[in-house]
C-alpha cells in the first residue's frame, strides 16, 4: 500500500487509523490493529463496567495496550464529554504519543498536549473548521463526512466532495472517514488529496471488538440504504435502522423538543444497544459502509485485504 506523510508522522506502516468507538475501541482491538501495522485507537469508556470510573478504566486500557503492543497506538478523546480534560490529563501521565480530539474547539488542549510530545490529530466535518484546526496547529485532520457513523457534522457534507475542499484549503495532512470500508474506498480518497483513512464500521464487524453479536450480525446484514440520520435537533446522527432510530425519526417528525429527544436518547442507551445486543434500546452507530460489509473477520484481515487489494485496484485504474 501507498506510504505516506502519515506514516511517517505516526509511525505506521500502513495509512489507516482504527475509528475511536466511544464504548467499543478497548485495548484488545486497538492492540491487534496495531499490531498489523495500521493505528489501532482506544476510547476511555471502552471495556469499561457502565458506572465505572472513565479515569481509572482509561489508564488501566492505557497500561493493558502497552502490555499488547509495541507499536504505536492512539487514544480518542471527544472534547465535549464532562471529564474531557481530566481524560487528556490521563494521557499525559501515562505518556501517550497519539491523541485524537474531536467535538470541541482544538486551541483548549493543542499546545498542552504537544508541549508533552503528543501529536495531536483532531476531527473536523467542513473546511471551516479544518481551517480552524490548522491555526491551532495540530499535526493532522480527520475529515469525517456524513457517511461516517456516530456523531456527523450538522453540514452533512459528503466525504468525496468533502475532501479535495479541505485539502485545497490547509497544508496539513488529511486523513478521510466516512464510507471507507475496502481497498477501492481508500484508493478514491487518496486520489482526492486524502493521505490516510478512518475506519469505524468496519472494526465493528471484526473478531476483536466487544460489540454484541446482535450489533455485528445488524451490519452484517444491513443493505445499502438500511442506515439513517438521526437527532438532527441535538447533534446529527448515523446508526442502523432499528425500532430504536425510527422512533426517534417518529419524535423528530412530530415535533418533540430538543430536550425531549435527548432525554429518549440517554446516556447509556448507545451502551445497552451495543453491548448488551438490545438493539430496540438505543442506536446501532453503523455508517453507509455497513451495506458493503459481509463477515466478521480478524482486524489483521480487514488490514491484510486493503493491502493485498491496493495494486489491483490501481493496476485496474491505469489500464482502464
Amino acid at each position: 500500500m501507498k506510504k505516506t506523510r502519515i506514516c511517517n508522522i505516526l509511525k505506521i506502516r500502513y495509512p489507516v487509523l482504527q475509528g475511536g468507538m466511544l464504548w467499543l475501541a478497548d485495548a484488545n482491538l486497538a492492540a491487534a490493529v496495531s499490531n498489523a501495522g495500521a493505528l489501532g485507537v482506544i476510547s476511555p469508556y471502552a471495556g469499561m463496567q457502565i458506572n465505572g470510573d472513565p479515569m481509572d478504566n482509561l489508564k488501566s486500557q492505557i497500561e493493558k495496550v502497552g502490555e499488547m503492543t509495541k507499536k504505536p497506538f492512539g487514544v480518542n478523546i471527544p472534547l465535549d464529554l464532562r471529564q474531557s480534560g481530566l481524560l487528556l490529563d490521563v494521557c499525559l501521565t501515562q505518556g501517550v504519543k497519539i491523541v485524537i480530539t474531536a467535538a470541541g474547539n482544538p486551541a483548549q488542549y493543542t499546545k498542552l498536549l504537544q508541549g508533552e510530545g503528543a501529536l495531536v490529530m483532531h476531527v473536523v466535518s467542513s473546511v471551516k473548521q479544518a481551517k480552524k484546526a490548522q491555526e491551532c496547529e495540530v499535526d493532522a485532520i480527520i475529515v469525517e463526512g456524513v457517511e461516517s457513523a456516530g456523531h456527523i457534522g450538522f453540514d452533512e457534507l459528503p466525504l468525496f466532495s468533502l475532501i479535495p475542499q479541505v485539502v485545497d484549503n490547509v497544508h496539513i495532512p488529511v486523513i478521510a472517514a466516512g464510507g471507507i470500508v475496502d481497498v477501492r474506498g481508500v484508493v478514491a480518497a487518496f486520489s482526492l488529496g486524502a493521505q490516510g483513512v478512518q475506519m469505524g464500521t468496519r472494526f465493528v464487524a471484526v473478531d476483536e471488538n466487544i460489540a454484541h453479536k446482535n450489533y455485528k450480525d445488524a451490519i452484517i446484514k444491513a443493505q445499502d440504504s438500511d442506515t439513517v440520520v438521526t437527532s438532527r435537533k441535538v447533534v446529527p446522527t448515523r446508526s442502523l435502522k432499528t425500532e430504536f432510530s425510527m422512533r426517534l425519526m417518529e419524535m423528530e417528525r412530530s415535533g418533540s423538543s430538543e430536550k425531549d429527544i435527548s432525554d429518549f436518547i440517554g446516556y447509556r442507551r448507545s451502551f445497552t444497544c451495543q453491548l448488551e445486543g438490545k438493539l430496540d434500546k438505543g442506536e446501532a452507530f453503523a455508517g453507509t459502509s455497513a451495506g458493503m460489509i459481509d463477515d466478521i473477520v480478524p482486524a489483521s484481515v480487514v488490514i491484510q485485504r486493503l493491502v493485498e487489494g491496493y495494486s489491483d485496484v490501481v493496476d485496474r485504474l491505469a489500464e482502464s
